[in-house]
């Protein structure tokens, strides 16, 4: 019975042996693998390691046997993530601000598992995490996991929510400050929105009869209730692109049909920003006109004003008043 449990274990740690150090480019003798077998404790046979190898091609394992100048190598030929997809998912953890520095570390060394030990090292020459801007609240996972609970199970939730400031003293710190005092919002969450190197929560608030989106990374303490969720008839169509077009960097403003003419050098912005199906209309040689539908608010005029004079606010007309307005109050702060 001994002996066969030791054949069980040896052919598990032979595919770790294939997995960790062979790919397309590294292999290892048959050689190779029994002494690395016996440094665990595993004595094994030529032909024990035969026929464990295509026990393992049995399995599935793309296990081929190549000539590496004058040695015969098995390698792993093919895995679920190819080494160009892992680099992707490397590059979209250390580019995400939700996720924090330390996670990010965690997440990238689970990713490098996922590869041969060589690419491994390609992609450790990849990480250049602590450089980023990064969001400080290391609870966002299980923020996130609360968050798609509550969605499943189509429940309310309560949390308090917080924002950065700056406490002066014998120094200066950065602490949380609490919106509302701390009291609890009362929520019902629908969806979870990532936008703009963020992670968003959008849900309805059925206190003020409106729908709201909340940072994930500023939610704490978060709770289910027993109560349904609301906003059934405000999310029937939801649209999450839609909705993340419209509000330009996630701050709240008056949602307005605006009038806008634009250069024709600037086609490319507006589809990148409202999309291709977007009518737009000639407006005279070089220009065109497009009708958008937006929440205004400083970021809107930032947006615009970003843009110089290759785009112009025709109507209506208190929104042009309004952006002018937030130009002056910009322009006199360097008067």
């Amino acid at each position: 019975m001994a002996k066969r449990a030791g054949q069980k274990l040896r052919i598990l740690q032979v595919m770790q042996l294939i997995l960790q150090h062979t790919d397309e480019e590294h292999g290892l003798t048959l050689a190779q693998m029994a002494t690395m077998l016996r440094d665990q404790g595993l004595d094994c046979e030529r032909k024990s390691l035969y026929d464990d190898i295509q026990t393992l091609r049995d399995f599935g394992l793309d296990i081929l046997l190549q000539k590496q100048g004058r040695q015969s190598v098995y390698l792993l030929a093919s895995r679920d993530f190819e080494l160009p997809e892992l680099k992707l998912l490397v590059d979209a953890v250390q580019s995400s601000r939700f996720i924090t520095a330390k996670k990010s570390e965690q997440l990238i060394g689970k990713i490098e598992r996922l590869a041969s030990v060589p690419q491994g090292r390609q992609l450790q020459r990849q990480v250049y995490v602590q450089g980023r801007i990064k969001t400080m609240n290391e609870s966002i996972y299980h923020n996130v996991d609360k968050l798609h609970e509550a969605i499943s199970a189509g429940r309310q939730i309560k949390f308090r929510y917080f924002q950065w400031s700056v406490q002066f003293g014998s120094g200066s710190r950065v602490v949380k400050s609490y919106r509302h005092g701390g009291a609890l919002y009362q929520i019902s969450p629908w969806a979870l929105l990532w936008d703009d190197e963020n992670y968003y929560m959008v849900g309805y608030d059925g206190a003020a009869g409106k729908i709201k989106h909340y940072r994930v990374d500023k939610m704490e303490a978060i709770q289910l209730t027993d109560l349904a969720r609301d906003g059934q008839r405000e999310f029937a169509s939801f649209d999450t692109a839609v909705y993340s077009k419209k509000v330009f960097g996630m701050y709240g403003g008056q949602e307005q049909t605006v009038r806008l003419r634009f250069a024709d050098y600037l086609a490319g912005v507006v589809v990148d920003r409202f999309g291709p199906d977007l009518p737009l209309r000639p407006a005279g040689p070089g220009q065109f006109i497009a009708v958008v539908q937006v929440q205004t608010s400083p970021q809107f005029f930032s947006w615009v004003f970003g843009l110089g004079d290759g785009v112009q606010i025709l109507s209506p007309q208190q929104i042009v008043d309004d952006f002018l307005h937030h130009a002056r109050q910009v322009t006199d702060l360097y008067r």
